[in-house]
């Protein structure tokens, strides 16, 4: 308690010095920051296999590539972001300039999940650090090699006072949550979302809650099922599985249930082949509590494909089940691992209204050709953030926003939104002085007037 004491008091003394206003300090920040990243891949991608066995690929493209990516973006655009922003004017105001300034807003909060370690914490400190906050990271304690490896990275680069890690479990991030934040940053459950958000509002402190939720899969019977198959195994093998965006359930036409399900099982086995306990693609479940929480959730349902589980591997085979409905003790949770339920349908429309049913999911994705029906899921179905013919990639263009609604979150970032997810955006009016309106000033005119005159403006 008194070391993350000392530790914010020192975050708020720094940044009343106001070092962090210089845009030259931050993209000088950023720069060493990318320099010690890139020197450490080989460590990073250690620790990732150590918490995960996570794939070379996987830890590259999907923790290393997009910090990097991230860390490119904001040095290449900090000054035209921070610039202030010049919007029209309104003519009721004349003479007059109007701009959005973006202010950073002191000292920020933020926590990640453990299934991506690295990703979910560097990519939002990069974006705090590029808008002038002063940073405290609270890295995951499960994925303890990787948040162990941050905090020494960190500490490479950055004065404890402008960004510090803390790491520990859930008595360090009560003691936290405890303390007076400026903004904070929540990766992680649902049920932990709501603890920080009823933090956040006993100080009136905003927040960006990134959380999870079911996300489904509706595979028309017009999709292409060679190129949907092979796109869902692979969102749902991604990391195991253990993504927030990754493919919970499917909806599939009944009229090509059995094809789809038929080519699930060849991509399954074209991916990692017959022995997948051996493939060198293939992530664990992070710990043995989260592996005895998924096959709980599977042990009674009917297993048509996989089923195999190895607990002192922390390892669960990729698994199709059938005959499921909501009622399913596997519908009514995230399963944040390698289990897809299939369930069928006839008519979309009916389909989107039983999903709106349920909490908002992060993501949802759609396999079809009919423009019709794509936009059908569009406009009806409410959720994140998603694709059309494609899973989980939606988050790796850093143009569109990644965030939740409802029960899966609020607020998004990546690219220029994390910029304004940090920055308090103040609206600055600035007036000549050689001429005034008189109508604004008491003794005031008929409202007659001042009616045709708003028209006037309107027109």
């Amino acid at each position: 308690m008194n070391q993350i004491s000392k530790i914010l008091k020192a975050q708020n003394d720094f940044f009343e010095t106001n070092v962090t206003l210089n845009i030259k300090y931050r993209k000088n920040s950023l720069i060493s920051l990318k320099k010690v990243v890139l020197d450490a891949e080989g460590k990073i991608i250690e620790a990732l296999h150590r918490d995960l066995r996570k794939p070379k690929f996987e830890a590259y493209t999907a923790e290393i590539a997009t910090v990097i990516s991230e860390l490119d973006y904001f040095i290449r655009n900090i000054e035209k972001l921070a610039k202030p922003r010049r919007v029209k004017s309104s003519l009721l105001n004349f003479p007059s300039t109007d701009y959005i300034y973006s202010d950073p807003y002191g000292k920020v909060l933020v926590v990640a999940s453990w299934n991506y370690p690295f990703q979910l914490i560097l990519s939002p400190l990069i974006a705090a650090i590029a808008a002038g906050n002063c940073v405290v990271c609270k890295p995951s304690e499960i994925s303890k090699h990787t948040s162990n490896l941050i905090a020494k990275l960190i500490a490479k680069v950055f004065n404890p006072e402008h960004v510090s890690v803390i790491e520990g479990g859930k008595e360090t991030s009560d003691i936290l949550l405890k303390q007076n934040w400026d903004y904070i940053f929540f990766t992680g459950s649902t049920s932990v979302g709501k603890i920080f958000m009823k933090a956040a509002a006993q100080q009136l402190c905003p927040i960006t809650l990134e959380l999870g939720g079911k996300s489904p899969v509706i595979v028309n019977k017009d999709a292409q099922i060679e190129v949907a198959a092979k796109r869902i195994v692979w969102g749902k093998l991604f990391n195991a599985g253990q993504t927030c965006i990754a493919p919970d359930y499917l909806y599939v036409h009944k009229d090509i249930a059995e094809k789809l399900t038929n080519q699930l099982k060849i991509e399954f086995d074209n991916a990692l082949g017959k022995n997948k306990q051996n493939s060198e693609f293939y992530a664990r479940i992070v710990n043995h509590s989260h592996f005895h929480r998924i096959v709980k959730l599977f042990e009674k349902e009917k297993v048509i494909y996989g089923g195999k589980s190895v607990e002192k591997d922390k390892y669960i085979e990729p698994t199709l089940l059938n005959d499921i409905d909501w009622n399913s003790p596997i519908m009514k949770e995230e399963i944040f691992g390698p289990i897809l339920p299939i369930l069928t349908f006839d008519k979309l429309d009916e389909t989107i209204s039983l999903i709106n049913k349920k909490e908002k999911p992060l993501a949802a994705y759609y396999f079809g050709q009919n423009a019709k029906d794509q936009n059908i899921f569009l406009k009806k179905l409410y959720f994140g953030g998603g694709c059309i013919n494609d899973t989980i990639l939606q988050v790796s263009n850093s143009n569109l926003p990644f965030g939740g609604v409802g029960a899966s979150g609020m607020g998004a970032y990546h690219g220029e939104k994390s910029f304004r997810c940090f920055s308090h955006e103040k609206a600055i009016l600035k007036r000549g002085t050689w001429m005034d309106f008189p109508f604004r000033f008491a003794p005031y005119r008929e409202l007659k007037w001042i009616k045709y005159l708003f028209k006037l403006i309107r027109l």
